[in-house]
């Protein structure tokens, strides 16, 4: 991520934390190391890739909105922080590596996606997506406000186990849908998400294309 930013020790960090009203639990997991701060709003253009990203510090501190043209994307171990001080909006996030995400108000997203990580995902307004697809135990730490919009999940991750399942063809695009007899592991990328071809989703997400139908939603594109 190419943007200017001033280098913060992990005191003045928790002191900038503090300031915008940061819960002390959602910070106290982080590493206590220096932090790549940016004041104010940013705007990122196309895809930001948390994997490629090389801060000089643990992670970045976003001190205001975050908007990304693109998709908010992360799929190995070991990836920065991302701490936004105000809200998130975002074509999508896709997340299923080692992500710490942390966002005081709201997000608003295309698609939001968790996937098998070992994470800490931590939303303290309202998560507004066009669809949201859980998959492999992952669910977020916390959504301190409301999940508005479809939820794709298996059983045990549903946020409403009363709720009758949603129809992954009523809310995904086709070319993510998985077909009869597409059971590779390895193609699926291991998603248990119901109907989901994890492989082709991911694809998409990093091609910039959407996987989400068109909805009534309040997206990032």
């Amino acid at each position: 991520m190419n943007i200017t930013t001033a280098l913060h020790s992990w005191d003045e960090s928790v002191a900038l934390f503090e300031r915008r009203g940061l819960p002390e639990d959602c910070y106290e997991n982080l590493y206590e190391e220096e932090y790549d701060v940016h004041p104010g709003d940013l705007s990122v253009e196309g895809l930001l890739d948390l994997d490629a990203a090389e801060p000089e510090g643990t992670g970045y501190i976003v001190d205001g909105d975050l908007t990304v043209g693109g998709a908010i994307l992360n799929i190995d171990d070991g990836c920065p922080a991302l701490i936004v001080l105000g809200d998130l909006r975002a074509a999508a996030v896709h997340l299923e590596g080692d992500v710490k995400l942390l966002v005081r108000g709201d997000v608003r997203v295309g698609a939001f996606i968790g996937h098998m990580t070992e994470k800490l995902v931590m939303v303290n307004g309202d998560l507004h997506a066009r669809v949201t697809v859980l998959s492999s135990e992952f669910e977020p730490d916390l959504i301190g406000g409301t999940l508005h919009g479809p939820v794709i999940a298996p059983p045990y991750l549903a946020p409403d186990p009363e709720a009758p399942p949603v129809a992954p063809e009523s809310v995904l695009v086709p070319e993510v849908l998985r077909a009869e007899g597409e059971d590779d592991p390895d193609e699926l990328r291991h998603f248990d998400a119901p109907g989901v071809h994890g492989g082709r989703l991911l694809e998409r997400i990093e091609a910039g294309l959407p996987v989400a139908l068109a909805g009534p939603e309040a997206a990032g594109r």
